[in-house]
């Protein structure tokens, strides 16, 4: 689902997040993107949040929902294998973007991304606070979990509020969506790029394996 204008009003009014989230409709995006679809490498409206080498042989790119649970067991049960094996040892440059599959979603990706700030570790580490608390700001109230994370992150109450009311933010967040979906066809998640070839799904540390370890022997 694409964080279209219509989705996005009738979402803010079930989310809890309409009295702190007072943004504009968001603007529809319906230019099309010139760039090819093998050219997943390339960030389009935001600058990407990467672990590892950029002349790393391989890089992997992920796109992910805050809010899909196969994103939240990948990340804690296959991907810190992957960072062991293949990032820290500087093998793998892996790269996560955003893929909302609905405005809880996007509103996750709004607080990491204004947390972190450009810092990719920091990216990552919030990124993965929020998928093992999944359950609770999910299913609970959304807003005031979201604003406890924040705060525990260092954000003070105002800046939460302005960070879930950043249009132009969330603008490239829904930018970035549709290249995904237009350009790159993805269309689920996790989907995620090995050197450009697609792997949708939740796959296993060894599935992983068998597509990384002869890229880096060639």
């Amino acid at each position: 689902m694409i964080i279209t204008r219509r989705a996005f009003t009738t979402m803010l009014s079930l989310t809890g997040l309409a009295a702190v989230a007072g943004f504009s409709p968001l603007r529809f995006i319906s230019d099309a993107m010139a760039q090819s679809a093998g050219d997943v490498a390339k960030p389009v409206s935001l600058p990407d949040m990467a672990l590892g080498p950029k002349d790393a042989a391989v890089t992997i790119t992920e796109y992910a929902s805050m809010t899909c649970p196969h994103c939240a067991a990948f990340n804690e049960q296959v991907f810190p294998k992957i960072k062991k094996e293949y990032i820290d040892t500087g093998k793998v440059r892996y790269i996560f973007r955003e893929f909302p599959l609905d405005i809880k979603a996007a509103a996750g990706s709004m607080l990491s991304r204004c947390i972190a700030k450009d810092d990719g570790p920091k990216y990552f580490a919030v990124t993965d606070m929020l998928f093992r608390q999944q359950n609770d700001w999910v299913v609970k109230n959304t807003t005031e979990t979201l604003t406890r994370i924040g705060k525990q992150a260092g954000l003070t109450q105002q800046q939460v509020e302005a960070c879930l009311k950043d249009q132009a933010l969330l603008d490239k967040i829904a930018a970035d969506q549709k290249y995904a979906s237009d350009v790159l066809k993805v269309d689920s998640t996790p989907t995620f790029f090995i050197n450009g070839e697609k792997i949708k799904g939740e796959a296993s540390f060894e599935e992983f394996a068998k597509k990384i370890n002869p890229l880096l022997k060639s």
